[in-house]
This record gives C-alpha cells, sequence and structure tokens, in this order.
C-alpha cells in the first residue's frame, strides 16, 4: 500500500500468514452447583463459537500445535462468609496455573485467571476447574454469557 492507504498487497505462493485460529468462547448457561471443599470441573454448555470444533465435552483440544492464551472467569450467586476460592487452569488433566483469592461474604462474587500455554496439537488439552470452601456448604454459579466464560486463542507457533 501506499502512504495514502490505497494498493494492493501481493502474497506470494507458500507464504503462510498467521492466524488466531483456533478459537473459541464457551459460557455456562445454566446454574452449576460447585461442592464446599471440592475441586469442581466447570461444565460449559454454550458456545458463542469454535473456529475449528476444536472445544467438546467442557475442554478444548486443538489440532494445531503453537502458544495459546486462555481466560476464564466465573461467578457465584453467592458467599455468605469469608472464603477460600480458587480458579485452575487444567492441561491434560493436571493443574497448570492457579489463582487463589479470600473472599469475603458478598453476593455475586468473581474470579478470573488468564495464562498462555504450549500444545502439542495432536493430545494437549485445557480444562477450567474451581475451588471453594464457604461455610461447609455448596455454592451455585451465576449462569450467563458473561458470567462465567471460557476462551482461548492460538497467539503463535
Amino acid at each position: 500500500t501506499n502512504s495514502a492507504g490505497s494498493g494492493n498487497i501481493t502474497i506470494g505462493s507458500g507464504v503462510t500468514l498467521l492466524s488466531n485460529t483456533p478459537a473459541f468462547r464457551v459460557y455456562l448457561n445454566s446454574n452449576q452447583t460447585i461442592s464446599q471443599s471440592t475441586v469442581t470441573k466447570i461444565n460449559f454448555d454454550a458456545e458463542d463459537y469454535d473456529t475449528d470444533n476444536a472445544f467438546a465435552s467442557s475442554k478444548f483440544t486443538p489440532q494445531v500445535a503453537g502458544k495459546y492464551f486462555f481466560t476464564s472467569t466465573i461467578r457465584l450467586s453467592s458467599m455468605s462468609t469469608t472464603s477460600n476460592w480458587q480458579i485452575y487452569l487444567y492441561k491434560n488433566g493436571a493443574i497448570y496455573s492457579r489463582f487463589a483469592n479470600d473472599v469475603g461474604a458478598q453476593s455475586s462474587p468473581q474470579i478470573s485467571i488468564s495464562d498462555t500455554i504450549i500444545l502439542n496439537g495432536s493430545t494437549d488439552y485445557v480444562e477450567i476447574y474451581t475451588y471453594q470452601d464457604n461455610s461447609n456448604s455448596s455454592r451455585d454459579t451465576y449462569e450467563g454469557t458473561n458470567n462465567i466464560y471460557f476462551s482461548g486463542h492460538k497467539i503463535g507457533a
């Protein structure tokens, strides 16, 4: 292109443009009960998008190797007392990263995590788990598109 912003760009054969796919964004569309003092997998039940059909059974399994960026947020309906609350990003069934927070009594508290992970593109997969220890009782999630979601996309080779 020229300085006026017009013109054409020609891409030669054999040149690969970087793309941020595979990419997905899923969310929890119905309440899920999070048992007290139990690490619980979040069972995402709705999709905004899934470019390569790589998200199924509440886990992301890309078929393209590379570096990926993930983010997730979980909101609970309430916390009745001060509690330890954690969110986990799992890779291949084990904790990859974790964020913990002591949350005081409040309605609709929220916790989030973001991280980058290198995936092999054939067998690696990623999931979201959570844990809470609120007053010996279960807590329900606060469902909805922007309240409990998990998203990710490829950021490089």
